[in-house]
């Protein structure tokens, strides 16, 4: 009982393993993206991977190194809410600018 009350104390203290598989995992999926340009990939096979392999990478990054993953959950959702949602407005300024366009092709012609 009193080691746990000095370890509360000091600090939680994670094991070097867990940064090392971390470190691990980021060099696989940054070869991983290097090898999507080594492979020269087209089109949107191309930036799907490329967004997925920054996305897991970020997402271990704040995970682990910034420890997220031992914060309460109301902190993680203060912090990583706001970037979904913004994500999701600029998904449908996306679709509101396509309908845009086309509204104006159609009402005021494809021009000369």
């Amino acid at each position: 009982m009193a080691q746990a009350a000095v370890a509360h104390v000091e600090g939680q203290q994670h094991p070097i393993k867990l940064y090392l598989v971390v470190w691990g995992w980021l060099f696989v999926l940054s070869t991983g993206s290097y090898l999507v340009d080594y492979f020269g990939l087209h089109g949107h096979l191309r930036w799907s991977l490329i967004l997925l392999f920054m996305i897991l990478k970020a997402g271990l990054i704040v995970a682990v190194f910034m420890h997220m993953a031992w914060e309460r959950l109301a902190l993680m959702y203060a912090i990583l809410v706001p970037p979904v949602l913004v994500l999701v407005f600029v998904g449908i300024m996306v679709f509101e600018s396509n309908y845009t366009l086309f509204t104006r092709i159609i009402f005021f012609g494809a021009g000369p």
